[in-house]
């Protein structure tokens, strides 16, 4: 018997981390370090400007694990969510970590890029540890001392000095939309979160329509050279398609990329959205190929749509069969009489001497 995921429960996910599951999700030290990890990539697909802080916005921040890792790259953040009680834990960090002066910013910086490195290895995927042993934490900085030549994984996120003022939260549904002005954010980020909207817990919820509000509005708050970089656990290549298909409907050009997508635990999907329409998908992780040959272009796809889309509406002209035809159907529908149809309805006469 399969376990179900959290969203093919039937139930909203305000009401699904409630303050026990919201607990345990915020103390799991396993779901921790995946979110790190996940937030660093995300970070580094935005490809911001090195050096500067930007101001990003994290969908679905849940306990803010996300805006942790933003915060230690150098950026500021707001959050949306729509449970309570997953903001609460949020709003208790933030607090908490505002208060306290006596942080090291060295620990922290080195922290961010052991997680950014341990992303790196695909065997790692979803089956991390669940607690990490401190004296592996200090052989890993004994040997990066002893390598100063090594690469982290990330290194953009070494550029920025971490930010100690904390991030602000929101409670909101983004299958409502989202409640910021337009052209505020420098980037837009979502870890886990995205794949609630294909599902649906009352009658009143239709999943097309509410991927069609929170894309609208994602499309309004990004400044004009921004990006979004979108994580989610699609249930099939299906949804994502239905995913990706429904920011290509708003005018984003992007695509979904696809790391290690050989690999069943390891494999994670981003849907990476810009408004430049030359805009091209970067290079996956676990394959030698594109990003876009990993996962789909919605641009292509939009582009080929907006041409049937054309062709299906395009209007007949005037005084011809087709016309004629519609436009009894129309009187037809509204009451009226007509004509009944002819082998000669629509037939032009011949022109006169």
């Amino acid at each position: 018997m399969s376990i179900k995921r959290p969203e093919e429960l039937g139930i909203s996910p305000a009401s699904y981390y409630d303050a026990k599951e919201s607990k345990k999700y915020h103390e799991n030290s396993r779901i921790t370090h995946i979110q790190a990890e996940l937030t660093n990539r995300a970070i580094e697909l935005l490809a911001l400007p090195v050096g500067k802080s930007a101001y990003i916005l994290d969908i679905g921040c849940g306990s803010g694990l996300s805006g942790k890792a933003l915060e230690k790259a150098g950026h500021y953040w707001v959050g949306c969510d729509i449970s309570a009680d997953m903001l609460s834990h949020a709003v208790a960090r933030i607090e908490g970590e505002t208060d306290d002066s006596n942080s090291d910013s060295d620990d922290s910086e080195q922290h961010t890029l052991n997680a950014s490195q341990n992303y790196n290895n695909p065997k790692l995927g979803n089956s991390m540890d669940e607690e990490q042993d401190s004296d592996n934490s200090e052989e890993e900085e004994d040997s990066e001392e002893e390598n100063p030549n090594k690469r982290p994984r990330f290194p953009a996120l070494a550029a920025c000095k971490p930010v100690r003022d904390g991030g602000d939260v929101l409670q909101a549904d983004m299958g409502q939309g989202l409640p910021y002005r337009p052209g505020s954010f420098d980037g837009v980020i979502s870890i886990s979160a995205l794949q609630w909207l294909c599902y649906s817990s009352s009658t009143d919820q239709d999943p097309k329509l509410r991927l069609n509000r929170f894309f609208s509005s994602l499309y309004s708050v990004l400044k004009r050279d921004a990006k979004a970089v979108l994580q989610f656990y699609p249930e099939n290549t299906e949804q994502a398609v239905l995913i990706a298909q429904a920011a290509s409907r708003v005018g984003f050009a992007g695509g979904l990329l696809v790391d290690y997508p050989n690999s069943t635990k390891a494999k994670k999907y981003f849907l990476c959205l810009s408004f430049e329409r030359t805009y091209q998908v970067p290079q996956a992780l676990g394959t030698g190929d594109h990003g876009a040959a990993g996962g789909v272009s919605v641009l292509g796809r939009a582009s080929d749509r907006h041409k049937r889309h054309s062709k299906h509406n395009s209007k007949a002209p005037k005084k011809s069969s087709e016309w004629i035809v519609k436009k009894k159907e129309l009187y037809k529908r509204r009451g009226k009489e007509v004509k009944t149809d002819s082998k000669f309805t629509g037939r032009k006469r011949a022109r006169g001497f």
